[in-house]
């Protein structure tokens, strides 16, 4: 048996009802099944994780003071930073000195007012002894000599009132936080540790180190995910390329986090009637329903199976819905991934499919959609739901289309994109934007899609046909594993599109104002709340919200759709 650096403990865990509070910061009490100490060497090899280090340093930035709105629109002033800033996820850290886990505990950085960085890693194992991680809830906990915040996967999180967790929990007081939900083995978390010297009102004579740091596992003590969230702040970055950013985005932005514990979320639509968010989780086959209620909001299943029921669901990624949305009547519009169809749900419950065939063979998977004023549905209809994308002999259509269903007939209105996903009118619906998911490795009758990452825009026609397509805008190049995935449009005709690095917000005559740079990538998202100036935001594995200073493009009602 290995000595303490690690424990594997069998508990028998107490009965009766508990409750468990809904941030990151409160964690499972009880004794963990099993246990990772990564202050040692063992522990460390586990993870397959190293642990790298970096001093920080105070500079002078320029900043604004106080305006009458109480934000940062004042006078030019000087105040301070430090560097790096080395949070986020994927932060370069390679060439920060490498120490070893056993030395931890050794001062470091510069004395007196000081701060420093500690980042590792970490992969979950196939195993801990006998103890097998998936579908556990991991915590992770630390202490350091004085001060603690702790970044999760390029996530800073903290709650109104919150004491610990990700922020400071006191005088060289322990920080314990949930680091993973529902995990499973070579699952991958980035742990970033930002350490203070303290008081910092009398800085000291001494340094920053860590007293000890271990992963805990729970299972049967753990809540069911995934889960509503007290309403949490967490960091975004605006990188502002034109003026016109700042009418949109204010100079103290802020994201919040919803939920979080999802397999992958997408597809989401504001239900005005009842104050409520839908969207999908593709990959668990579930649609999900957010209530926003205070500082707590509340989740639940919507409908499952959301997209598919076959025999062979196991070989699916994601067979689950995808794109969401009401038509005129408020009935619920649901883009099915496994079914390879388009369905309505009815107010009775029954289901209407309005489309799952092109000329006798059948969709692929319908994956974003949107409604004109009269009531015609556009949608977009890549591969993107079969195992094997592509590839898969399941596939019967040759191409991927751009369709609408105009007096219940299903048209098709173009095949020139191999991937075409997020898909969203102009205002005047004068214009229909449509984006390209495109990677290398994906073909099409054996040639590579010429058009790669782009926004293309075609010229409505009353008959909801499209002509003139055109690029409206080309990320090709641009840094970012993802590509293009939803689109959203404000009143004032400015595109927010989920591109390579963030969220684009690119202006209607196609200039790039700016970027909104979540801890998440937001792949999908919907106006919301009366006014119709909260942007949901489906960050793969969390539900977040963004304020904003310009409407979205109002929703169709059904006064418009009878006109």
């Amino acid at each position: 048996m290995k000595k303490l650096f690690l424990l594997i403990i069998a508990v028998g865990l107490l009965s009766g009802s508990r409750s468990f509070a809904q941030t990151t910061a409160d964690t499972p009490k009880d004794r963990p099944e099993a246990t990772i100490n990564l202050a040692t060497a063992e522990g460390v090899k586990m993870v397959k994780g190293e642990w790298r280090y970096s001093d920080t340093k105070i500079i002078e930035i320029d900043f604004k003071g106080p305006g009458p709105d109480n934000q940062p629109t004042g006078a030019p002033v000087k105040t301070y930073d430090y560097t790096p800033h080395a949070g986020g996820a994927d932060f370069d850290d390679s060439k920060w000195q490498l120490i070893d886990a056993t030395t931890l505990n050794a001062r470091r950085s510069t004395g007196r007012l000081c701060f420093n960085w500690y980042r590792i890693k970490i992969t979950i194992p196939e195993r801990v002894e006998n103890f097998d991680p998936t579908g556990a809830t991991v915590v992770f906990e630390t202490a350091l000599d004085d001060y603690a915040e702790i970044w999760v996967d390029g996530e800073l999180s903290r709650a109104l009132g919150q004491m610990g967790g990700s922020v400071i929990s006191g005088w060289n007081a322990p920080n314990r936080l949930v680091v993973g939900r529902n995990v499973k083995p070579s699952q991958q978390i980035q742990l970033a540790i930002f350490g203070a010297n303290g008081p910092l009102s009398n800085p000291p004579t001494n340094f920053i180190w860590m007293r000890y740091a271990k992963l805990d596992f729970y299972k049967s003590a753990a809540p069911a995910v995934p889960l509503a969230l007290t309403t949490a702040e967490v960091n975004v970055e605006i990188v502002r390329l034109d003026p016109a950013m700042d009418a949109i985005v204010g100079p103290n932005p802020k994201i919040f986090k919803l939920a979080e514990g999802f397999k992958f979320t997408e597809g989401p639509v504001w239900v005005r009637e009842g104050k409520y968010l839908l969207f999908s989780d593709p990959n668990s086959n579930i649609i999900y329903k957010y209530m926003p209620d205070g500082n707590t909001g509340r989740l639940e299943v919507f409908r499952t199976p959301s997209g598919y029921s076959g025999a062979d669901i196991a070989e699916y990624g994601q067979p689950g819905s995808n794109g969401l949305a009401l038509d005129g009547q408020g009935r619920l519009t649901i883009n099915e991934h496994g079914n390879h169809r388009v369905s309505r749900l009815e107010k009775d419950g029954r289901v209407t499919v309005l489309a799952d065939n092109y000329k006798g063979k059948r969709l692929n998977s319908p994956n974003d959609l949107v409604y004109r004023s009269d009531g015609t549905l556009f949608f977009t209809d890549p591969p993107f739901g079969f195992p094997k994308l592509y590839k898969d002999q399941r596939k019967q259509l040759p191409f991927s289309g751009i369709y609408s269903i105009y007096k219940n007939k299903l048209q098709l209105l173009s095949t020139e994109l191999s991937g075409p996903n997020g898909i969203a009118f102009s205002p005047d619906e004068k214009y229909l934007y449509v984006g390209n998911w495109y990677d290398a490795n994906l073909y099409t009758n054996g040639k590579a899609d010429e058009k790669k990452i782009v926004v293309m825009r075609f010229e409505v026609n009353a008959d909801a046909t499209v002509s003139n397509g055109k690029v409206f805008f080309d990320m090709t190049g641009a840094k970012g594993e993802d590509a293009i995935d939803g689109i959203k449009v404000d009143q004032q005709g400015n595109l927010y599109v989920s591109g390579p690095g963030g969220l684009w917000v690119i202006s209607a005559a196609g200039k790039h104002l700016g970027t909104i740079i979540a801890p998440k990538h937001p792949h999908n998202m919907a106006w919301g709340d009366d006014d119709n100036k909260t942007l949901y935001l489906c960050a793969r594995s969390g539900l977040y919200k963004m304020r904003l200073n310009i409407p979205g493009a109002p929703a169709i009602t059904p006064s418009m759709s009878s006109r």
